[in-house]
C-alpha cells in the first residue's frame, strides 16, 4: 500500500470521524444504548472500523519493513502489554464494572465516583512502582522472553520496550478505567470509537515518521494512540458528572470489593501472560519472521472475536450485573442464553470463512514486497489452526463475564489456568518435541480454548441452577448444520474459481473470487438458517434497523436524549 494511498484513508477516514463526534454530538454521544443487542451493534460498529484499520496498519508495517524488523516490533509489546493486562484487565471486566453498575442501580452516583477515583490512583500508584523496576532490569527481561533473537536485536528490543512501557501503558490504564465508567452508565458510543483513534494514531505516525524514524515510527505511533485513546473519553466522562480526585480510600467497602474480586483474576491474567510469554520464547526460537507470521495471524482471527464475541458480552455485562443485583435468576439465563446464540450466530460462518478462505485472505490483507508465498502459506495455516477455535474464544468471553456478574472472579480464573496450562504443555510439545512450524501454537491455543469453554459450561450451569439444554443446543446444532454447509459451498466455488475463471495471481481477480464466493458462503448460511427456523436470522433485519436508525440519528436526531432503560429482552 503506498504512501500516498495511505495518506488518502487516514484523511478520508479524520472528517468522518470529526463529524461523527461533532455533528449533534451532545444527543448521540449520551445516548445509552438499552438493550444488549443495541449496545453489541454500537461496538461492533466501531470495533469494525477499529479492526479494519488494525489490518491496514498491519499492511503497511508489512510494505515498509521485513518480517524480521517487524518480529522484533511484536516482540516489544510483551512487556507493556504484561503489566497492562495485570493491572487493568484484572480489575476491568472482574470487579470495575460490576461494582459500579451496582453502585449506579442504587442511585449512589457519589460513592460510584469516589470508588472509582480511588480504584485508579491505586492503580497508577502500582504501575508507577512496576514500571520503574522493568525499566532498570529491561536487559535482562530480554533476554529472557527473546532467546531466539541475536545481540544486536535485543539491543534493538530493549528501548522500543521502554518506550511503549512509559508512554503506552499509563495513558491506556487510565483511559480503560475512563471507559469502564462510561460502559457502567450504559455509553458505549465513546469507548467503542477510542480504539479506532488509537489506531489512527499509529497509522499517522507510520505514515509521516517512518521516512525519518524508520521503525522507531510505529513504537512512537504506539504512544500517540494511547494518547489520543484516554484524551477522547475525557469530555463525555466529565458530563456525566464524574470528577477524579486524589483519594486513597482503601478501607471503603466498594473499594475493598474490587480488590477482593480482582485478586484471582489477576492472578489468571499472571498465569494467561506467563502462556503469551511462552508462546514469544519458542516463536523466537523459530527466528524472528515467525513472531511476525504469528502476530498476523492472530491478529487476523481476532477480528470475529472482536466484532462479535466481545461486544456481545460487553454489552451483556451491566445488565447480567443489575439481573444478579435484583436477583431475578429467570432473566440472567434468559440473558446468558440469548447472548451465546448471538455470538455463535455470527461466529460460526467467519471461522470457516478463515479457515477455508485463509490463503486468499493473508494475500489480499498482508501481501506486500515483503511478504513473500513461504511467509503467507505459514501465516495462512496459523490464521487456520487459530480459527478451529473461534467459537470458544468468541462465547469465553460471555461465560466469564456471566461468572463476574455473579461476582465469582475465582472459577474463571481457575479455569483459565487450566487452559493455559494446557496451551504451555501443548505448544511445547508442539514445537520442541514435534518439530511443528510456528501454526503448531495457533494449534495448542485452540485445543486450550475449546477445554476452558467447555470447562465454563458445565460450571456456569450448575452455578445458576441449571438451564434448559434442548433451548440451549437445539439452536446451536442447526447453526452447526448451516456452517458445515456453508463451508462446502465456500471450498468449491473457490477452487473451481481459481482453476477456471480468475488469474489470482493479479490482486483484482483475487479480490472479486474472495467476494463472490463469500457472497455465496454467506447465502447459503442464511438460506439454510431460515429453512432451520433459527430466530437468530432475524438479527440481520435488527442490525440493518439499528444501523439506518444510527444513520437517522447522525441526520436528523430526536428532541429526547435518554432511552428508558429496557433490559429484559436481548432480541431488541
Amino acid at each position: 500500500m503506498s504512501s500516498s494511498l495511505s495518506g488518502v484513508i487516514l484523511l478520508t477516514i479524520f472528517p468522518i470521524m470529526v463529524r461523527f463526534l461533532t455533528h449533534r454530538a451532545k444527543f448521540l454521544l449520551q445516548k445509552r444504548q438499552t438493550t444488549i443487542f443495541s449496545a453489541a451493534v454500537v461496538i461492533m460498529a466501531t470495533v469494525a472500523v477499529s479492526r479494519v484499520l488494525g489490518l491496514i496498519r498491519d499492511r503497511m508495517l508489512i510494505g515498509r519493513f521485513t518480517t524480521e524488523e517487524l518480529g522484533i516490533y511484536f516482540a516489544a509489546f510483551r512487556i507493556p502489554n504484561l503489566i497492562f493486562e495485570l493491572l487493568v484487565m484484572g480489575a476491568l471486566s472482574t470487579a470495575f464494572i460490576p461494582v459500579i453498575s451496582a453502585l449506579l442501580a442504587k442511585e449512589k452516583t457519589k460513592e460510584a465516583f469516589k470508588v472509582a477515583s480511588s480504584v485508579i490512583n491505586i492503580g497508577i500508584l502500582i504501575f508507577a512502582i512496576v514500571a520503574v523496576l522493568m525499566f532498570i532490569f529491561t536487559q535482562r527481561v530480554v533476554s529472557f522472553i527473546a532467546p531466539g533473537f541475536s545481540p544486536e536485536q535485543q539491543d534493538i528490543l530493549i528501548p522500543f520496550i521502554r518506550i511503549m512501557l512509559l508512554g503506552q501503558v499509563g495513558p491506556l490504564l487510565i483511559g480503560n478505567f475512563l471507559t469502564g465508567i462510561l460502559q457502567s452508565f450504559r455509553l458505549f458510543i465513546v469507548p467503542a470509537i477510542a480504539p479506532v483513534i488509537y489506531n489512527v494514531g499509529i497509522i499517522a505516525a507510520i505514515i509521516f515518521l517512518t521516512p525519518t524514524l524508520g521503525l522507531y515510527a510505529p513504537v512512537w505511533g504506539v504512544v500517540i494512540g494511547a494518547v489520543l485513546f484516554f484524551i477522547i473519553q475525557v469530555p463525555l466522562v466529565y458530563s456525566v458528572g464524574y470528577r477524579h480526585k486524589l483519594t486513597f480510600d482503601w478501607k471503603n467497602k466498594e473499594v475493598k470489593t474490587v480488590g477482593k474480586l480482582m485478586l484471582p483474576r489477576t492472578f489468571g491474567v499472571a498465569v494467561s501472560q506467563i502462556d503469551a510469554t511462552v508462546d514469544l520464547i519458542l516463536a523466537t526460537l523459530l527466528g524472528a519472521p515467525s513472531v511476525t507470521y504469528f502476530n498476523l495471524a492472530q491478529h487476523l482471527q481476532l477480528v470475529p472475536v472482536g466484532l462479535f464475541g466481545i461486544p456481545i458480552a460487553t454489552a451483556a455485562l451491566p445488565s447480567l450485573s443489575i439481573s444478579t443485583v435484583n436477583n431475578n435468576k429467570n432473566e440472567f439465563k434468559t440473558l446468558f442464553i440469548s447472548g451465546i446464540h448471538q455470538i455463535l450466530f455470527f461466529v460460526l460462518p467467519a471461522s470457516v470463512i478463515l479457515v477455508v478462505l485463509r490463503i486468499p485472505l493473508v494475500r489480499l490483507v498482508f501481501g506486500a514486497h515483503h511478504f513473500d508465498w513461504p511467509a503467507t502459506v505459514l501465516t495462512g495455516k496459523t490464521l487456520a489452526a487459530f480459527s478451529i477455535s473461534l467459537f470458544a474464544q468468541s462465547v469465553v468471553q460471555l461465560m466469564s463475564r456471566a461468572f463476574f456478574a455473579l461476582q465469582d472472579s475465582k472459577t474463571p480464573v481457575a479455569v483459565g489456568i487450566i487452559a493455559i496450562i494446557s496451551n504451555i504443555i501443548f505448544s511445547i510439545f508442539f514445537i520442541t518435541n514435534l518439530g511443528l512450524p510456528v501454526w503448531g501454537l495457533g494449534l495448542s491455543a485452540s485445543i486450550a480454548s475449546i477445554i476452558n469453554a467447555f470447562l465454563l459450561l458445565v460450571l456456569i450451569y450448575n452455578k445458576i441452577g441449571g438451564f434448559d439444554l434442548r433451548v440451549m443446543f437445539v439452536p446451536i446444532i442447526k447453526m452447526s448444520i448451516a456452517t458445515a454447509f456453508t463451508g462446502v459451498f465456500l471450498y468449491v466455488p473457490m477452487k473451481l474459481l481459481d482453476q477456471l475463471i480468475f488469474d489470482t495471481t493479479r490482486t483484482i481477480n483475487l479480490i472479486m473470487l474472495t467476494i463472490i464466493v463469500t457472497l455465496i458462503g454467506l447465502g447459503v448460511y442464511t438460506g439454510i438458517s431460515f429453512l432451520l427456523r433459527l430466530e437468530e436470522v432475524a438479527l440481520f433485519k435488527v442490525f440493518a434497523n439499528k444501523v439506518v436508525k444510527m444513520k437517522s440519528l447522525l441526520l436528523d436526531p430526536p428532541t429526547e436524549v435518554v432511552d428508558n432503560v429496557d433490559t429484559q429482552h436481548m432480541q431488541n
